[in-house]
């Protein structure tokens, strides 16, 4: 395969990149980025997986694939490498990010499976050539910023409390991305680092046909389409408000609040209410869209 290199504000698709606190300067790859922005999930998670984490690592991206999704993950064992089957599997295009040099993709068993990934359109990608000097433990982490920085929405699937998925997570938050995490058994070491992130305002990830009804685009409302929407829901004047501001974007609750001059109790409960009514859905941490 031959190996390319590109800096991120070269192509409207890595441009995102360009928001990082810590830009790569360029990428090295092998096969052909997406000329364009396009919706993109990425699937994170334990190495050492469970047959649980796995089972929703490869459904999830199998669904991904199938819808054109791109899916944006490492190489690892576990989760990384399922979910990149999946998205194959599915008809899609997958990205993986190696915390290695380019030149020598890790582990050495998936070279076929990045052969597959280019083959059939996708990416593999690295910020380091040889030569690069690397601390291997901190290159893998430095790798998570660029994971989670191509996605649009971020879902850890298994996770221990201490990982690197999490350190994924961390970034997709620092980055303002949607988080999702995949609930399991609290006996369950694997799904300690999920149940955490929930608990501190992830979005569970219930099923996968509602994850997908929640991040697939939705047909744009008119003015008026919304103004019936605000009507139908809407029984008090913080209520209207509040959905107001959600219809024209304003998505994250302490903006809302802040260009509302509402109190916090008094948002509280008009958000709860329309949540509970059906008008709206959390995004997780504090962030809302319309149904």
């Amino acid at each position: 395969m031959k190996i390319n290199q590109i800096r991120p504000q070269d192509n409207e698709y890595l441009q995102i990149l360009n928001r990082l606190a810590l830009k790569p300067e360029r990428l090295y790859y092998y096969g052909e980025w997406p000329k364009e922005r396009s919706l993109s999930v990425a699937i994170v998670g334990a190495r050492r997986c469970t047959a649980y984490g796995r089972e929703v690592a490869y459904n999830l991206a199998k669904a991904l694939g199938e819808r054109g999704v791109l899916v944006v993950s490492g190489l690892a064992y576990g989760v990384d490498s399922i979910a990149a089957r999946g998205a194959l599997d599915g008809g899609g295009q997958t990205i993986a990010i190696l915390g290695t040099e380019i030149e020598r993709i890790y582990p050495q068993a998936h070279v076929k499976l990045a052969g597959e990934i280019v083959e059939k359109g996708g990416v593999v990608a690295s910020e380091y050539k040889l030569g690069d000097k690397l601390d291997r433990k901190l290159s893998f982490l430095a790798r998570n910023r660029i994971i989670s920085g191509l996605a649009d929405v971020v879902v850890v699937v298994e996770a221990a409390e201490k990982s690197g998925s999490l350190n994924t997570a961390s970034h997709a938050i620092e980055q303002g991305k949607e988080l999702y995490a995949v609930p399991g058994d609290i006996n369950r070491v694997m799904s300690q680092g999920c149940n955490r992130l929930i608990f501190k305002g992830a979005n569970p990830l219930l099923s996968v046909e509602e994850f997908l009804m929640q991040i697939l685009p939705k047909k744009r409302r008119t003015k008026k389409e919304r103004a019936q929407q605000i009507s139908l829901f809407a029984d008090t004047e913080e209520e209207r408000k509040v959905l107001e501001k959600i219809a024209e974007g304003v998505i994250d609750g302490e903006e809302i609040m802040e260009e509302l001059d509402m109190p916090v109790q008094i948002y509280n409960q008009a958000i709860t209410m329309l949540e509970v009514k059906g008008a709206i859905y959390s995004l997780g941490m504090n962030r809302w869209s319309l149904t």
